[in-house]
């Protein structure tokens, strides 16, 4: 475990008791303005953070429970939070979001302010590339118990829970080729990002085992927001070249800004190009082709994690676990070929 600022330090930084320092950090009746802003401030330039598990001893438990989540006005995300939420409330807990819309400088803001929140633990869905998400581990390293879900960092230990990213990519191209199409185009999320790589690989080996190439011009990187997918199609039908009879598209906002672009080029969705998208949202059978897709567990994603942070929370020693949850293929009108 990494040496972090101690109330001890602080102590001796001021020339005064430990038991002022603890009674100035807790805003006692008995501590003075003037000693307690000396001591705010000195906590603030020694980067004082409270050591969770301490706290924990003396004031036993918050029953609070973060959740870091990059947005709460889509289907995914929100029913992810009611599940994190029931399983929360059925043992004595609630919920505090925090909002990153999807910034990784907001979330790593987030993260470091954290040690000014009361916690019992924190749910994370990170939207910092993988290799940028070390700002977790100092909170980690202070003895915040972190589960991570969806979006998780690769390369740092912990529990996580996500579905099937790999596996559910891989259906959707499949059925895109059983469908009749050849030229498959993916338009995905940002570069680095766990989620995002792993479907990549799942459509470039369904096109590899089926002889397909995978040109890496019909591969876009961007956003995952329905005008980031609109974007995505100007880019690909707006060049010289080639141009794809499908799309695969990381999830079904994305997938949304597909249809509308083709659209508005008069491309017919389905019988001209296909379009598959990720998640299953609502307006999946709403939008005209309706779109399909590969359901996500978003409900069960959020209440295992739940309950695997609070298995971390009991038990401080709890080994890490990842789980994995399984998705669904749906097809609909936007896979429709015309023969």
């Amino acid at each position: 475990m990494r040496r972090f600022t101690t109330i001890k330090d602080i102590a001796k930084a001021l020339d005064i008791s430990v038991a002022t320092v603890s009674r100035a950090l807790r805003d006692a009746y008995d501590v003075s303005p003037k000693t307690r802003q000396l001591v705010l401030d000195m906590a603030l330039q020694m980067n004082y953070k409270p050591n969770f598990n301490a706290t924990g001893l003396v004031k036993s438990s918050t029953h609070n429970i973060g959740v870091i989540i990059p947005a709460i006005t889509n289907y995914y995300f929100s029913t992810v939070i009611t599940g994190i939420q029931e399983m929360a409330r059925s043992k004595g807990y609630n919920i505090i979001l925090y909002i990153t819309n999807d910034s990784p400088e907001l979330e790593r803001k987030i993260v470091q302010d954290l040690s000014v929140s009361s916690l019992d633990g924190l749910l994370a869905c990170v939207s910092s590339a993988s290799d940028s998400c070390m700002h977790f581990q100092g909170i980690i390293d202070d003895g915040l118990p972190v589960v991570f879900f969806d979006r998780v960092p690769e390369e740092m230990k912990g529990s996580k829970v996500m579905q099937d990213d790999y596996n559910g990519a891989y259906q959707a191209v499949k059925h895109l080729i059983e469908s009749g199409y050849q030229n498959i185009a993916h338009i995905t999320g940002p570069r680095g990002v766990f989620l995002t790589e792993n479907r990549l690989r799942g459509y470039q080996d369904a096109l590899r085992d089926n002889q397909l190439p995978a040109r890496p011009e019909w591969i876009i990187y961007s956003g995952f927001s329905q005008k980031a997918g609109e974007s995505d199609i100007v880019i690909l039908f707006d060049k010289n070249g080639p141009k794809p009879d499908s799309i695969f598209a990381v999830n079904d906002r994305k997938a949304i800004g597909a249809i509308v672009a083709l659209k508005r080029k008069n491309i017919s969705v389905g019988p001209e190009v296909g379009v598959i998208g990720f998640t299953n949202d609502p307006i999946c059978e709403i939008i005209s082709p309706t779109l399909s897709t590969v359901a996500e567990p978003a409900y069960d994603i959020g209440r295992t994690s739940c309950e695997l942070l609070l298995k971390h929370i009991i038990k401080s020693n709890f080994a890490g676990e990842e789980v994995v949850l399984a998705g669904a293929l749906i097809n609909r009108e936007s896979t429709v070929k015309s023969r």
